[in-house]
C-alpha cells in the first residue's frame, strides 16, 4: 500500500503527536508499505496528522483536491491538536476536516465530545508512552522530602504555569517539598525555588529523572491527548492533574486526584502523601506503550483501505 504522511518524523525534545508520526513511520516500513511524504500519484491512502500545511506547503485543501481527483484515496484524519491553546483557526480547520474525510482517530473521548461529532467512522485510541519510559520505574517508598515534577515542551500559557508560578511561593515557605520543571519556561517565568532542568531529547534521561519523583503535577488545560500524563504513569508516578485538562481526565482519573483551584491543589498533594502507597500501586499497574495504539492505527489503516 503507498501512504502519505502529511508530517515527517522530527526528531529532539517535540510532543506526543512526533512520537506517532515516528513510531508509525518506522512501523508501516517494517510492514513493507511505501511511505510517502508529498502528495504524488498512485496514493492508496492519506493519513492526515495535522490539517495545516506541513514542510512542502501542503495543507487539506491539497489533499482534499487529491481526493477529488482520486477518488478511490482514502482519508484518514487523526484529530490531534484542537486549537484549544490559543489557536480557534484551528479549531475551525479542524471541524472541516473531520466533516471531509473517510474516517477519524481520536487520541480521547473528551476530543470527540469537544468537536461534537455524530458520525460513525471513527475510532477513540488513546495516546500511549514511548517503552523507554516504562524502564525504570520502582516501587518506592516517599523521598524524604516530598518531590514533585512536571515537564512540557511548550510555553503556552495553558500548560498551567500561573499554578507553578504559585506552586513556586509555596515550597518556599514549605521545605518538606521540592519540585522541579523540564522542559521550556516563558520569559516572564523566573521561578525562585523551582529545580528547572533544560529540555532535551534525550528520553532515556526524562524517563529515569520523572522515575526518581514521588508525585507528577500538571496545570495543563483542555489537552486533546496529553502525552506528558502518560509519560509520568509510565515511570510509576502518581498524577495530581486540573480537571479541566481535556484528555487528562479520560488518561488518569484512575492513577491520582483532580482539582479546580490552587488550595485543592495543594490538597490533593497531601492526599496522595497521606496514601501514597495506595496510588503508587495503581501506577505500577500500569502498562501501555506507543506499540499497542501503532497496532490499532496500522488495523484502521487497513480496514479503511479494505
Amino acid at each position: 500500500m503507498k501512504i502519505y504522511l502529511n508530517r515527517r518524523p522530527v526528531h529532539g525534545p517535540w510532543g506526543g503527536g512526533n512520537k506517532v508520526v515516528t513510531n508509525l513511520f518506522e512501523s508501516l516500513t517494517k510492514l513493507e508499505h511505501q511511505v510517502v511524504f508529498t502528495l504524488e500519484e498512485n496514493i492508496d491512502l492519506i493519513f492526515c496528522f495535522d490539517p495545516r500545511p506541513n514542510e512542502f506547503s501542503e495543507w487539506y485543501r491539497h489533499i482534499l483536491n487529491y481526493k477529488i481527483a482520486h477518488p478511490h484515496t482514502k482519508i484518514i484524519q487523526r484529530v490531534g491538536d484542537l486549537g484549544t491553546h490559543g489557536k480557534p483557526e484551528l479549531t475551525n480547520l479542524v471541524a472541516r476536516a473531520v466533516d471531509l474525510s473517510d474516517y477519524l482517530i481520536f487520541p480521547s473521548e473528551w476530543a470527540k465530545e469537544y468537536l461534537d461529532y455524530k458520525g460513525q467512522n471513527f475510532s477513540v485510541i488513546h495516546n500511549a508512552p514511548l517503552n523507554v519510559f516504562h524502564k525504570y520505574k520502582k516501587n518506592n517508598n516517599l523521598n524524604e522530602t516530598l518531590s514533585v515534577v512536571t515537564h512540557h515542551w511548550s510555553t503556552n500559557p495553558k500548560k498551567g504555569f500561573k499554578y507553578y508560578k504559585l506552586f513556586d511561593d509555596y515550597i518556599g515557605e514549605h521545605k518538606d517539598i521540592s519540585f522541579t520543571f523540564v522542559g521550556r519556561m516563558p520569559k516572564d517565568c523566573n521561578f525562585k525555588n523551582v529545580n528547572c532542568v533544560e529540555a532535551t531529547g534525550d528520553n532515556d534521561f526524562l524517563a529515569n529523572l520523572l522515575s526518581k519523583h514521588d508525585i507528577y503535577l500538571t496545570a495543563s488545560e483542555e489537552e486533546a491527548g496529553a502525552n506528558h500524563v502518560l509519560e509520568a504513569l509510565a515511570a510509576g508516578i502518581p498524577v495530581i492533574y486540573h480537571n479541566n485538562g481535556g484528555s487528562i481526565l479520560n488518561y488518569c482519573s484512575e492513577y491520582g486526584l483532580g482539582y479546580d483551584n490552587f488550595e485543592q491543589m495543594i490538597a490533593c498533594i497531601q492526599e496522595i502523601k497521606n496514601s501514597y502507597n495506595k496510588y503508587k500501586e495503581k501506577t505500577m499497574n500500569y502498562a501501555c506503550t506507543i506499540n499497542d495504539i501503532i497496532e490499532e492505527y496500522i488495523r484502521v489503516i487497513e480496514h479503511v483501505h479494505g
